[in-house]
Order: C-alpha cells, then sequence, then structure tokens
C-alpha cells in the first residue's frame, strides 16, 4: 500500500517562497520534505547489531528548491548560516568535520558514484524537527538532500532505502560520526519500520502497514528539560562496557554469543567486567527479544500487547541499561521525574518509556485519547509549557510535495 501524497498548502507555499526569495531572488519551482523520527522499540540495540522498530513522525524538515546552473549546491535553513559546497570537489575534507557542508557534501558524492550528474542548485529550509529533540534532526536533514538530488538529477532511479543508506555513509565518511542506520531508514521510508541490523553490511529491512490513528491513543514525546553538556562520558559507556562483555568472548557484538553462552558466564563476566556492564548485556537481550514481539502484536492487531512491551522496555532501559540517572546525579534526574510523571497522569494505561539515547532528552508516552488533555496540562505545568508534543507516524518517507 502506498504512502498517500504530502500536499503543500497555500499557505505554507507562502512561507517557503517568502524565505526563499529574501536569500536567492526570484521563485523555487520545487518543494521537498523529510520527516523526523521516533524509536518506538530497541533502545541501545543497533549499536550490537541488534533490531530496532521505528517510524516517520509528522514533524518535517522542508525546502524551496531551483536548480541554479552552478557547481554549487547553496542552503539556507532558517536560523542558521548559509551552506555553500562547491561539488567540484566530493571527497572528504578534514575542515568540514561535524559540519553540515559535510553531510551536503557526502550526499552529493554517494549520488556521484552511483552515476549520478550532480549539479548545483539552492534550497532554503525550514524545520519543525527541533535540534536536540530525540526526533532526530540531522537524518530528516541527509534525508531531505538525498531525496532533492534524486528527485532533480537521477529521476527518482535510487530507492528510498538507498536514499537512508546514503544519508548513513554522509554522515559516517564525511561528517565523521559512526552512526548506525535506524533515523536514516525510518525518515526515508515513512510510516513503520523495523531492522534487523546482524548483517551490517546488508540490513533487513521490513516496512509494517500499522494505523496508529485507529488505536485510539496519541503518541507523545516529552522534553524533559535536561541538558546534555558533560554528559559524552555516559553515552560512550552504553556501547562501551556492553562491548567489553563482548570482547571476554572474543567478539565484537552480543548478537554474536548465544544468550545461554552469557549467562553461564555471568561468574566471570562480573569480575572482568562489573555488574554494570553484564546488567546493561541483560538489557540488550531481553530488548533485542522484544522487538519482534512488538512487530507481532501490530501486525496482528494487538495494541493491548504491544502497549505491555513498550512499558516492559521502559522498565527493561531504568532498571538493567540504567540510561535515565547519570551517575552521581542528585539535584538533576530530569528524565527520571518525567517518567514518574507519566506514570502518575497515565495512572495503569497507555505506556512510556526512555526514548533515544537516554540520560537527558525525551520521553515516550501513548496516551489514551480520552486523557490527553489531562495528561498534556499535566506535563506542561511541572515541565514547562509546550514540554509534551502531540505527534502522529508520518505514512510518507521522504518525498517531493505537490502544492495545493
Amino acid at each position: 500500500m502506498s504512502a498517500p501524497k504530502l500536499i503543500l498548502t497555500a499557505t505554507e507555499k507562502q512561507v517557503l517562497d517568502a524565505g526563499f526569495t529574501a536569500a536567492f531572488g526570484g521563485a523555487p519551482e520545487r518543494y521537498f520534505s523529510a520527516p523526523g523520527r521516533t524509536e518506538i522499540g530497541g533502545n541501545h540495540t543497533d549499536h550490537q547489531r541488534g533490531r530496532v522498530l521505528a517510524a516517520a513522525v509528522n514533524l518535517d524538515t522542508r525546502a524551496a528548491v531551483r536548480i541554479n546552473g552552478s557547481n554549487t549546491i547553496r542552503i539556507l535553513s532558517k536560523g542558521y548560516p548559509m551552506s555553500e559546497v562547491n561539488i567540484s570537489e566530493l571527497t572528504p575534507m578534514e575542515s568540514e568535520i561535524n559540519t553540515t557542508p559535510a553531510l551536503i557534501r557526502g550526499v552529493a558524492a554517494r549520488f556521484a558514484q552511483l552515476g549520478c550528474e550532480v549539479k548545483g542548485f539552492d534550497a532554503y529550509c525550514e524545520s519543525t524537527v527541533l535540534p536536540g529533540s530525540g526526533l532526530s534532526s540531522s537524518a530528516a536533514y541527509e534525508v531531505l538532500i538525498g531525496t532533492i538530488i534524486n528527485g532533480l538529477f537521477f529521476d527518482g532511479k535510487v530507492s528510498q532505502p538507498e536514499i537512508a543508506q546514503i544519508g548513513q555513509y554522509a554522515e559516517n565518511v564525511f561528517f565523521g560520526k559512526p552512526c548506525g542506520l535506524m533515523d536514516q531508514m525510518a525518515s526515508a521510508v515513512g510510516n513503520l519500520v523495523t531492522i534487523d541490523f546482524f548483517d551490517k553490511e546488508n540490513p533487513v529491512i521490513k516496512p509494517l502497514n500499522f494505523d496508529f490513528a485507529a488505536c485510539g491513543h496519541a503518541l507523545c514525546i516529552i522534553d524533559s528539560g535536561a541538558d546534555h553538556a558533560d554528559l559524552t562520558d555516559e553515552y560512550a559507556a552504553v556501547p562501551g562496557e556492553i562491548k567489553a562483555v563482548a570482547a571476554q568472548f572474543g567478539k565484537e557484538v552480543l548478537t554474536q554469543i548465544d544468550v545461554k553462552d552469557f549467562y553461564a558466564a555471568i561468574p566471570a563476566l562480573r569480575k572482568a567486567c562489573g555488574d554494570r556492564a553484564v546488567m546493561r548485556a541483560i538489557h540488550f537481550y531481553q530488548e533485542n527479544d522484544r522487538v519482534p514481539q512488538q512487530v507481532a502484536a501490530l501486525e496482528n492487531g494487538d495494541f493491548d500487547h504491544f502497549l505491555q512491551l513498550i512499558k516492559q522496555s521502559g522498565y527493561s532501559s531504568y532498571m538493567y541499561l540504567q540510561n535515565v540517572i547519570p551517575a552521581g546525579y542528585k539535584a538533576h534526574q530530569d528524565v527520571a521525574v518525567s517518567l514518574a510523571l507519566c506514570e502518575h497522569y497515565l495512572n495503569g494505561r497507555g505506556a512510556y518509556r526512555v526514548h533515544g539515547g537516554g540520560f537527558a532528552g525525551t520521553v515516550q508516552a501513548f496516551v489514551p485519547m480520552d486523557m490527553l488533555d489531562g495528561f498534556v496540562a499535566g506535563i506542561d505545568a511541572a515541565l514547562g509549557e509546550g514540554a509534551c508534543h502531540v505527534l502522529s507516524i508520518r505514512p510518507q518517507g521522504g518525498v517531493e510535495m505537490e502544492v495545493e
């Protein structure tokens, strides 16, 4: 079942046109969009080549675009400086590591490698995928660029899953971040997608058809208000400790180790790696098994069981993975407070869990529609106006929009 067309309203077009004209003069010719994503299942499983369940959401990065007849791609994102990339040079540049131009150059380079004659274009972008929201604004940006180049210069020859892989390539090779593929794939493909990363060169990607709009629950993402600063070591310790467990077996990741062998080795692993590493490995095995159960529940229309699995994922992340409260934090336990508020206002219904990396950032909640107003009001009163974002699953991935 193909996704419905994405329509750009006259009002939305007017806003994009005004921004484009102010930046570049004249009028744009075409309009593109790529959504943010939410992780639904598989918390910290991807770096162990495990399984995930993710979905595109109805917040997006969109662009008004025009071919400019030069060898330069110019992209202005509202609130940011202009990015200019001369595509005569399509190799990684040391000076561009961790910058937006690196992503643009990387996507263009991969298309060129595939035989596409990439040319210059101008684009003005606006985004509702806020940076740091846990909804992956960088993946949406990469997918947007790939969708634009695919549409302008390659007759749409590249599939949406391939666009996701192109975005990952740009981020890994040009931007310098060894990210997985979950974020880009959910943004590129749209709707729901489950991915098994065991074969890292050929991940198994399966789109799912499930109508979240008919399940009687709203999808909410709650901004805990926590600061990511000074938490780099906390984030790095999660994959680091789990990989230390795998190394005791002479393996790279836990997916290469049978769960029975892991449990049999726990006495030795506790001495060699410490208890937190062992607990985090236990989370991985449980969470990796949970993802196909979530997929089956959705495919069978058993939303109640799906919600139970979401709760189990949240408990496992809190108790075993321990990515809710940074080590030693007493005065600031923002994510923990957010989870406690969810438990209080849901009162045994719906489901909630830490979302994404954890420690700081966001919490995800599935809220029954008859409780939504009270839930949002309670969360916003405690965490600040606008802390609770009510979202929906977007059926479209990266697409060219049709003007109303």
